[in-house]
């Protein structure tokens, strides 16, 4: 099963490497930002259940979905940039292991525990 899930997410990081390329950036700036929603782990300096909060946050898809919506909405490219960008790390994250959080800590997530 974790296969399919690895592949459904590859398949979805591709998906996010497709908008970002019909957006008028250069391809460097998918590099650099690719990794930005991990500043999110910064929450956990505040303790686990505030940092899963801030962390699931800046790495759930719908909120990537709805940013990339309102980016239409408001032909914003700066808005559809962050849409791609969290959706695309979101497929990443998931394609290797590290799901949303649970408040029980950093390496419980909803995909199993991260190092098992």
């Amino acid at each position: 099963m974790k296969t399919v899930i690895k592949l459904e997410e590859l398949g979805l990081f591709i998906l996010g490497i497709y908008f970002f390329n019909q957006l008028e950036y250069a391809w460097w700036w998918f590099l650099v930002l690719i990794l930005v929603p991990d500043v999110s782990m910064i929450g956990y300096i505040f303790g686990d259940k505030t940092g899963a909060f801030c962390y699931n946050l800046a790495h759930h898809r719908g909120i990537a979905v709805i940013l990339y919506l309102i980016g239409i909405y408001c032909s914003s490219s700066a808005i559809l940039l962050s849409g791609v960008i969290l959706f695309a790390h979101s497929a990443m994250d998931r394609m290797f292991g590290y799901g949303l959080k649970y408040k029980t800590g950093f390496k419980y997530t909803h995909l199993g525990e991260i190092g098992k």
